[in-house]
């Protein structure tokens, strides 16, 4: 690596630094013959459409006379000049016809990006409208029609079908709202004593259940310790066998 940074970026060759000499001397011989051209056309479409004094067709023929002597010294392509006197025919014709034409090299911003925009939403909702129509012909015209009428019926089934939903909740709100104030309040009363009849019903076999298992198990007890007395004084009589004591 170098130790110092390079101060010289451009050419080193002698072929080199040559072609930027002859770069140079060009830029210098053809840089005012493409921009007198470039003038002369422009003050030729402002001559035609009235924003400049003097005669359209004088300066036609030097905006003409510039862009070939450009050609010729090889400033511009001899295509890229022919191109740009048709061009600037039209132009010219169009504005001597009373059509607005551009004047400048570049177009003049007339509308805001808002309204851009806005401008190319609306035409592509245009388009998408246009698309959506189909052939505008008979057989266009005529499914059309029958999709438009389809969609008429579906929607008269539906509005149907949501009435025939709402129809039942009205007629119980309508029920609702007709039972009187003292029915109302006369069922709560019905329904009081025939709740308190049913608990003692229910009590009443839980009570005969208990009396009827305790003298089960009363009857069981002595029964089950009969026997075992019975066992037990059958084991009395047995004697045991005398020991003899030790002299």
């Amino acid at each position: 690596m170098a130790h110092s940074p390079r101060g010289w970026t451009g050419a080193r060759t002698p072929s080199g630094k040559k072609r930027v000499r002859q770069a140079e001397r060009r830029a210098a011989i053809n840089g005012p013959r493409v921009s007198k051209a470039k003038t002369l056309v422009s003050k030729a479409v402002k001559v035609a459409a009235g924003q400049a004094e003097g005669d359209a067709t004088v300066a036609l023929a030097e905006a003409y006379a510039a862009l070939d002597k450009a050609a010729k010294a090889g400033a511009i392509h001899p295509n890229a000049a022919a191109r740009r006197k048709s061009r600037l025919a039209l132009k010219v014709g169009a504005a001597l016809a009373g059509a607005a034409v551009q004047t400048g090299a570049r177009a003049t911003k007339t509308t805001g990006t808002a309204a851009a925009a806005k401008a190319a939403k609306a035409r592509i909702a245009a388009g998408k409208a246009e698309k959506a129509k189909g052939a505008q012909t008979a057989a266009g015209k005529a499914r059309a029609a029958l999709a438009k009428a389809g969609r008429a019926e579906a929607e008269a089934a539906r509005a149907k079908a949501a009435a025939a939903e709402v129809a039942p909740k009205a007629r119980a709100s309508r029920a609702k709202a007709a039972v009187p104030a003292d029915a109302a309040a006369k069922a709560p009363a019905t329904k009081a004593p025939a709740k308190a009849a049913a608990k003692p019903a229910a009590k009443a076999p839980a009570a005969k259940a208990t009396t009827g298992k305790a003298p089960a198990k009363a009857a069981a007890k002595p029964a089950a310790k009969a026997p075992a007395a019975k066992a037990t004084t059958g084991k009395a009589p047995a004697k045991k066998a005398p020991t003899k004591k030790p002299e």
